[in-house]
Order: C-alpha cells, then structure tokens, then sequence
C-alpha cells in the first residue's frame, strides 16, 4: 500500500475534520545546535526521493491537504504541537506515522496510528494508552523515560 492508498484508506475510518501533513526541512533544528552530533550518523535523503517531495507537496495542496512545515523544528515536534493544540482545545487527534518516537503521545485525547511493513504488507497499528500498555507494559511518560535511558542509535543520541 502506498502512502496515497493509506492516507485515503485512514481518512475512510477516522472521518477527520481536519488533516494536517507535517515535513522535515532540510536545515538544521535545535537539536542539532543543542547536540551537534545529532544525526551525525544517519544517511541522508537518497536523491530519487528528495526530487519527488516538492511534486508530493504540491499534489497534496491541491488535493486541499494542509502542509505544514516549521524552520528549527522536525516534523515530530509539529505532531506534538498539533496534539497539544487538539487536547487543549478538547479536540481528539489521531496521528499517522510509521515512528515510534510518537508513542509518547498518546493521551486520553491522542492516538497514534502506527504503520509498519510486515512480510511486504502494511500493518496499521491503534494505540490508545490500553493499547501502548498492554504492548510495552509502559505509560506514555514512561515511554519518554526509557527512550531517555536507552538513548536513540538512529538519532545518535548516547543512552544513559
């Protein structure tokens, strides 16, 4: 299932008011200037990809999706944001990722739709906090704890 296919595919169930698709800018973030070698490690964008998200983009406006994208922060921090901004305005929201790092916000308000590939199949995950409990043993908090302890190899962030 390709990306077009799972975002028609969740629109169908979850029925939202509102869909927003959050980006990556290539320029630094904070992190990078908090840590410098935060990401240090990673591969970049193969170029094949890179040269199709401004055709990407641009489909996606025209199709009335909202685009957002923010100088300093990753699209990780955008998803937080746009939870906080649901939870406090008693809104529900649901998030659509394929990264785990967006456990940690799950709440009363917030599930997290997480998309893996299994056997060349795409899993769709609905964590709820029963959910992410009954998967990990742990709370949404205590997720930030662990990633906090365990540090993150894909982000070249040292454990404890």
């Amino acid at each position: 299932m390709n990306q077009t296919e799972m975002l028609r595919k969740i629109e169908k169930e979850e029925s939202p008011g509102a869909v927003a698709i959050a980006f990556d800018l290539k320029a630094p973030t904070f992190r990078h200037k908090m840590y410098s070698s935060y990401k240090a490690t990673r591969k970049g964008m193969p170029p094949e990809l890179a040269s199709q998200l401004p055709i990407m983009k641009e489909w996606l406006t025209l199709a009335g999706y909202t685009c957002i994208e923010c100088q300093g922060f990753e699209a990780d921090d955008i998803l937080g944001t746009l939870a906080s901004i649901c939870e406090q305005s008693s809104n529900e929201c649901v998030i659509s990722t394929g990264d785990r790092d967006s456990l940690q916000l799950v709440s009363d308000k917030t599930r997290v739709l997480l998309a893996s590939t299994r056997m060349g199949k795409t899993e769709i995950i609905n964590y709820d906090k029963p959910a992410l409990f009954e998967k990990y043993g742990l709370t949404p908090e205590e997720m930030i704890e662990l990633k906090a302890l365990m540090g993150d190899s894909s982000d070249n962030i040292p454990g404890v």
